[in-house]
């Protein structure tokens, strides 16, 4: 983790941001006793509409110090409203103005008595990004680009990013591939991979990509209540979880990810970085919703 800059002991991120390219969208969270068949229908206990999708990520790095710069795309309609107003009240900061390819996408996440939880996925002015839409977005080699699987499920898209990440050499390139890992396009997975420092994913994920991600400096396989697995070096070591009454896993992996970016940024070891971002993603699926992350200090207190 040499790329990332160093801080002041003691003291708070200071050098360096999380640069987060994905997409904001809004998710319609329903609880449901579980999927209907085919055809079918079932009655939601419960239904709230809520920011999510790439909004989960860097609202966690945000409540645990990280200075965040959303580099996606957001809509000119009311959902875009709504997750403008969200990335605001977490002091996100937007490198681009809403765009004119419509409103910002939403996400049906169904999520069962048990806590497992189903999306469907409606990407919206997020997933059409024009070419060159990040040549104005320059990282250093202080900060940590975080990377989505989703953005590259579309060509025009996954352009941008093949384009654009040889530029970026310096930055940390954490890249989470997605449940959909298994849809992108093998040529694009391997030129985005051959740029990417940190690979985080499930264990389902990690046997997708077991061959193509092989090469990476540092993988870290998020492993649910049992904790995560960081391989580094030719090393593989168990980072044990902490066992909790699990409500909902939405946004499990998110607070992970931005949890994991912050600590790293603020110049946290690798493996005590992975114990944070276990302790919050085990905060979080206590709670209701996509991005129930918790601050820093409710990590302290957890940890403590």
């Amino acid at each position: 983790m040499a790329r990332l800059g160093r801080r002041p002991v003691g003291g708070r991120p200071v050098n360096g941001r999380l640069i987060h390219t994905g997409q904001v969208v809004l998710d319609l969270v329903m609880g449901v006793p579980g999927l209907p068949v085919p055809g079918g229908d079932v009655m939601a206990s419960s239904t709230d509409l809520l920011p999510g999708g790439g909004f989960n990520v860097m609202a966690a790095a945000a409540r645990a110090g990280a200075d965040v710069l959303y580099a996606g795309l957001h809509g000119t309609g009311g959902f875009g409203e709504l997750a403008r107003a969200a990335m605001a009240a977490e002091g996100i900061t937007l490198a681009h103005a809403p765009s004119a390819e419509g409103d910002t996408g939403i996400v049906v996440a169904l999520v069962e008595d048990d806590g497992e939880r189903t999306f469907v996925t409606g990407t919206g002015a997020a997933g059409r990004m024009p070419p060159g839409l990040l040549d104005a977005v320059t990282p250093t080699n202080r900060d940590v680009v975080y990377l989505t699987g989703y953005s590259l499920l579309d060509e025009p898209n996954a352009k941008v990013f093949i384009e654009w990440l040889p530029g970026i050499a310096g930055a940390t390139v954490l890249f989470d591939p997605g449940p959909l890992a298994g849809k992108i396009p093998a040529a694009d997975l391997a030129a985005v991979l051959a740029h990417v420092d940190i690979l985080s994913c499930s264990t389902g994920e990690a046997k997708i990509l077991e061959t193509v991600g092989e090469h990476v400096e540092v993988l870290v396989v998020r492993e649910g209540p049992a904790g995560c697995r960081v391989v580094s070096g030719g090393h593989s070591v168990a980072v044990p979880g902490v066992p909790v009454a699990t409500v909902d896993t939405n946004g499990a992996g998110d607070a992970h990810c931005g949890v994991l970016a912050a600590e790293l940024l603020a110049g946290t070891g690798l493996l005590d970085a992975a114990r944070r971002a276990n302790a919050a993603a085990a905060i979080a699926v206590t709670r209701h919703g996509p991005a129930t992350s918790p601050t820093r200090a409710e990590v302290d207190a957890f940890l403590g």
